[in-house]
């Protein structure tokens, strides 16, 4: 894992400062087997300040270790916790996960495990795992898969999901195949290829034009935007299979083992 850390100076003066807040002054020798002093007692002065944050500077200089580990420490509780959080969303959010009726779907829509997939026309990872996809489709005869159209990377993307959304609407049986070629072009994705795609697969421009402004497409996308903010999904593609979220591109034997696990129970 690569390490980020801020600019030195920033970082410095937030561990020290860190360490001034916690690391008392000593007493002097009369006073150390007093009691703690009263609520209201006066702050470190510039000078005891000083003095903390020089002995910190000089160990932390001496032992720079110790904030690496500090940072990776840190770091495994956020992710600890992030996974928490995400465990608690799946739960609660499960049913708009799994059911919204204006998701497209494909598969069996019976199938006893579902997978869930946020994904961008414009990734490029997206593309790359759809061939994973299909080939999971045509030989797992109890799958069920959800698409989530999640633009987020750039007004195509938008354009390109509000005519997914409007060619589910129009006519599902067809949306495999519209899906299947977006997700087969290079290069981008303007509004007139995306509807040449749409007529190539046999659907009718025009109203697949007319669908793409409907309330309903906006509504979808707006909720997959806030389902995606709840469960920490920041980037595409990202999975949901059973109750477990697996964010970015996996190869198909992992994802088969994912789905194999989830038929378990």
């Amino acid at each position: 894992m690569t390490l980020r850390f801020p600019a030195r100076p920033a970082a410095c003066a937030l561990i020290l400062a860190a360490f001034a807040a916690l690391i008392p002054v000593s007493a002097p020798p009369a006073q150390a087997q007093d009691k703690a002093p009263a609520k209201g007692a006066p702050a470190l002065d510039s000078q005891q300040r000083g003095q903390i944050e020089g002995v910190v500077r000089d160990y932390l200089l001496a032992n720079p270790d110790v904030i690496i580990d500090a940072i990776r420490l840190y770091r495994e509780r956020e992710q600890r916790a992030q996974e928490e959080r995400a465990q608690k969303a799946l739960s609660a959010h499960k049913d708009s996960l799994t059911n919204d009726p204006a998701a497209p779907v494909a598969g069996n829509p019976k199938g006893d495990v579902t997978v869930v997939e946020f994904f961008d026309y414009h990734c490029s990872y997206c593309k790359r795992m759809f061939p994973v996809l299909r080939q999971l489709l045509e030989t797992d005869k109890n799958l069920r898969w959800v698409f989530k159209e999640f633009p987020i990377l750039g007004p195509e993307s938008v354009t390109a999901s509000r005519a997914a959304l409007a060619a589910w609407k129009l006519d599902p049986s067809k949306y495999l195949a519209f899906h299947s070629a977006l997700m087969g072009t290079s290069g981008g994705l303007p509004e007139d290829r995306i509807l040449k795609i749409a007529k190539s697969v046999g659907y009718d421009a025009d109203r697949i034009k007319a669908g793409m402004k409907a309330e309903t497409v906006t509504a979808e996308i707006n909720r997959n935007h806030r389902l995606a903010e709840t469960l920490g999904i920041r980037g595409t593609p990202a999975f949901i299979v059973g109750d477990e979220l697996v964010p970015g591109a996996v190869d198909a034997d992992a994802l088969r083992q994912l789905i194999a696990k989830a038929r378990k129970g």
